[in-house]
């Protein structure tokens, strides 16, 4: 797959937030989208996902046959997307039946994130650390050549954290994609970085680039 941005404008609440935006990305690459809160990170990953629709320019994806952007890509947003009443296993065996294209079973997926003992745990009662692992699990059940990772550490410890960047790797060495808005290092080596600048003055950075779950 290759993903190709051209002049990309994003418009929020009646504010530019960002313009001019353009990349390419070819297999085994990576993009690591920067910028302090409220310079379009999320909005960036949201258009990408075909969630929102951009002012200006265009998103193409080549070498994908027949298939639609969105039908291409997993999306992890701020928030976990979990259906808390039901178990891991059974919340990543909906997410493989809704997605298709099925790769790793629930409990293989789990157990690579170190969650094998929690496919039968309601997620109400895992951690946030756990909830976010379990997100992540999404990643492997279903093959998707372009991941999309809005702030993917979020929650995670240490060991975790090492865990998302071998499995980051292995997507990557396999020809997927990679495209993370983050604060902080992900061990993405040899990562492009994008960093966004600061919206129009007078924008409220609290709002323009708020609401994740506009993609997530």
């Amino acid at each position: 797959m290759r993903l190709s941005v051209e002049d990309l404008a994003c418009r929020r609440s009646g504010r530019r937030v960002f313009a001019g935006l353009s990349f390419a990305l070819g297999p085994g690459e990576a993009l690591a989208v920067t910028g302090r809160n409220g310079a379009g990170k999320s909005s960036l990953l949201a258009i990408l996902a075909g969630r929102l629709r951009p002012d200006a320019g265009r998103v193409r994806a080549a070498d994908v046959g027949e298939a639609s952007l969105p039908e291409c890509l997993h999306a992890v947003g701020h928030r976990d997307g979990l259906k808390a009443a039901l178990t891991a296993g059974e919340n990543l065996a909906f997410a493989q039946a809704l997605l298709g294209a099925p790769r790793t079973a629930p409990r293989q997926a789990l157990e690579r994130l170190g969650l094998g003992h929690a496919h039968d745990l309601p997620v109400a009662y895992l951690s946030a650390g756990q909830r976010r692992r379990v997100a992540l699990a999404r990643l492997l059940v279903c093959h998707r050549p372009l991941w999309l990772l809005d702030e993917p550490t979020a929650a995670l410890d240490t060991a975790s954290q090492g865990l998302l960047a071998g499995l980051m790797a292995e997507h990557r060495a396999s020809g997927g994609l990679v495209v993370a808005a983050t604060h902080q290092a992900l061990g993405l080596e040899d990562a492009r970085t994008l960093a966004l600048a600061a919206p129009e003055p007078g924008a409220a950075p609290s709002t323009l680039d708020a609401d994740p779950e506009d993609w997530a």
